[in-house]
């Protein structure tokens, strides 16, 4: 198992009924209703693409930036657009340079470069902007801790607009407008905007008709959005819907050329291929110590330039992917050769890079279901990039050992530090213990949320197809998934050199299922043909050579124990809610396991055979919803109610009707009500 535990939610049969019924398809129907959704109203909500815009003047400062703009257009002063190197804060950088250039403003850009300036602004891109002219500086995407560079700036004469949607801290810094939706006078209705977000609402207050700035730079807005894992709610999900939209045509000459470059521009634009293809060739850029030449590829109009501008980010992004394939390998071959992990994984190599060891630290992550901290070391100090697992909070930790850190960053989930090299092996053996008794305090590891167990007669390729009415899908609106349990493997194979694992199965009705596990080649070792897993998925629409058929991408398996759920209740063990389900059965399935038996055996003449055998028969007699775990629990309930005589080995069942058996009403069966039977 990926996952410690799977929270599976349950669905309301009325409420799927009611939805199916007012126009959703099953599929959507059942995710609906397993996210708590009661009625067509609530669903339409949720799901609605046309939401308000709220005013941009209700952010606190708002209307101090737009007259500090409109000075220095005025005035015809140099304005630098300051933001970050990952995908938001360049298309953040862009959507606020195109704009202020269209009112004839002479703009500059920066983006700092990872590794020689770090996150935000700095005393040395300051002065070099100062030197140039500019008199006005305007960040994006950051500068919302910088306290000592707006000081700086204050000194130098510069104006700072600053503009951010990372958490503020109790002082702000001293500029002459602050615009962040998290600060704690706050009074923006929606929290949930990234920092091309505030630069579209900047950019709709100086325009005075958001509706315009929309049409213009819906693109730019659903690339950041989406690649900074925005909820998709309110006017994140208006914008990228319309952003998508506009991604199917593109007008900017760069995103056309990138989409043509990535092979996307004769698909639909959705928001898994911008965060599985396109975003990562942008974050490349910033990675590889490039991030102007994507801020080049989205403002030039040379359509030869951009086609030039795309491929080379294309090509960097391979770098990207060949020197973290080279890291991984080198900090995996590191692993192996350490005897015991312990609670976390801290490694240090010479001159890893800094740009691409936080890919590495995620793979790791999952790959060792630990907290993963990757050092960098250059000289006497390292810099590392760390990634949570199992809930352990990065920052708490980091916090209460920074006295042997040069400085830190980041939060719960993803933070990054500056170490010497000395003080790595005391660092290791501190945060290994933390994260262990992190982990013996929570042994379930990390969740997977799962939206419900779906009947397998729901995946066809018509119901997979309409779960489209769930698009956008991304972080407050998931793509859906599903379980299915107890399915059997028909065939097992690898493809792409054995990193995937490619299967064949059935269920207990006969349906039978394509499936891969991306990244799951390994697990071919553990499995077999026949072997009985349950599998989490989300289904999707494989097209090859013209051809279309349902393919289940699994996020988690795990093999079928057929006592190991009904030994841990009975132990008094906490289930799951989902694993209680696997085990509690209905009165049909108790009355299906007794029918079977009154015509199978009786007083005189036992019946021996195979546990799945036994299980498959009371299927094929009419429950196809019952399970070999069900069966074994059903067989219990009716030796204790006296009405038969049961001997069970590991996987095969002997049972024989009680002679003179009478009426005992399944109420008088404890197993059945401690099960939660009705």
């Amino acid at each position: 198992m990926k996952y410690g535990i799977w929270n599976v939610a349950s669905v309301d049969e009325t409420v799927v009924k009611e939805l199916c019924e007012s126009g959703y398809s099953p599929l959507t129907a059942h995710v609906l209703s397993g996210r708590g959704i009661k009625s067509k109203e609530e669903a339409d909500l949720l799901l609605r693409k046309d939401a308000p815009l709220h005013d941009p003047y209700l952010m606190k400062e708002m209307d101090l930036a737009v007259a500090a703009i409109q000075n220095a257009l005025l005035r015809g002063h140099t304005i630098a657009v300051f933001g970050d190197y990952d995908v938001d804060g360049i298309t953040a950088t862009c959507l606020l340079t195109d704009y202020l250039r269209s009112r004839g403003a002479k703009c500059l850009t920066h983006i700092p470069g990872r590794l020689e300036e770090g996150y935000g602004l700095n005393e040395g891109a300051i002065l070099q902007l100062h030197e140039q002219g500019v008199r006005l500086i305007i960040t994006v995407d950051c500068g919302i801790t910088a306290i000592e560079e707006a000081e700086l700036c204050h000194r130098l004469g510069i104006c700072l607009v600053i503009t951010d949607h990372h958490e503020c801290k109790a002082v702000l810094p001293r500029a002459a407008a602050v615009v962040d939706p998290h600060r704690a006078d706050r009074s923006y209705p929606h929290t949930d905007l990234c920092g091309v977000g505030i630069a579209f609402k900047l950019a709709a207050a100086l325009e005075g008709n958001q509706e315009t700035i929309a049409h213009r730079y819906c693109d730019l807005f659903c690339l950041g959005t989406i690649a900074d894992v925005m909820p998709l709610r309110g006017e994140n999900r208006r914008l990228v819907v319309e952003g998508l939209e506009a991604l199917s045509a593109p007008k900017r000459t760069g995103i056309r050329a990138l989409l043509e470059a990535c092979e996307c521009s004769n698909k639909p634009i959705t928001a898994s291929s911008i965060g599985y293809v396109i975003a990562p060739r942008i974050n490349a850029a910033g990675r590889m110590e490039h991030a102007e030449l994507a801020v080049e590829l989205f403002l030039t109009k040379d359509p030869i330039y951009a086609a030039e501008l795309a491929r080379t980010l294309c090509r960097l992004n391979k770098e990207r992917q060949s020197i973290e394939s080279e890291i991984h390998k080198e900090a995996a071959d590191m692993l192996r050769g350490q005897k015991n992990l312990g609670g976390a994984i801290v490694l240090a190599g010479e001159n890893w890079h800094q740009g691409v060891v936080g890919i590495v630290a995620s793979r790791l992550c999952e790959e060792y279901r630990r907290p993963t901290f990757l050092i960098c070391l250059t000289g006497d100090r390292g810099k590392a990039s760390s990634r949570s697992y199992g809930g352990f909070n990065l920052f708490a930790a980091l916090q209460e050992l920074s006295h042997l850190l040069v400085g830190y960053g980041g939060h719960e989930l993803a933070a990054g530090f500056t170490i010497e090299r000395r003080h790595i092996e005391e660092f290791r053996s501190l945060i290994c213990k933390k994260a262990a008794r992190h982990a013996a305090a929570e042994p379930g590891g990390t969740a997977l949320p799962i939206d419900c167990e779906i009947p397998p007669a729901l995946l066809t390729e018509k119901n997979v197809d309409a779960l489209s009415e769930m698009e956008p899908c991304g972080t407050g609106c998931p793509r859906p998934t599903f379980c299915l349990s107890e399915v059997i493997i028909d065939h097992l194979g690898t493809v792409a050199g054995g990193k995937h694992l490619r299967l064949r199965l059935h269920t207990r009705d006969g349906t039978e299922l394509q499936a891969i596990y991306f990244s799951g080649g390994s697990l071919i070792k553990k499995l077999s043909v026949g072997s009985r897993i349950d599998i989490a998925f989300q289904p999707s629409i494989n097209e090859f050579r013209g051809m279309r058929n349902v393919q289940l991408n699994l996020l988690d398996l795990r093999l079928v124990n057929t006592y190991e759920l009904y030994d841990r209740f009975l132990s008094q063990q906490k289930l799951s809610d989902y694993d209680l389900r696997l085990l509690a059965p209905s009165r049909g399935d108790v009355a299906a396991v007794w029918h079977y038996l009154q015509a199978s055996c009786s007083s005189l003449r036992p019946l021996r055979c195979p546990l799945e055998e036994f299980s498959l028969k009371v299927c094929s007699s009419g429950n196809n919803g019952h399970s070999i775990r069900r069966t074994v629990v059903c067989l219990d309930i009716l030796k204790e109610l006296g009405l038969i005589s049961l001997h069970r080995e590991y996987m095969s069942v002997e049972v024989q009707l009680m002679p003179e058996t009478r009426f005992n009403a399944l109420k008088n069966s404890r197993l059945f009500c401690k099960l939660g039977g009705e």
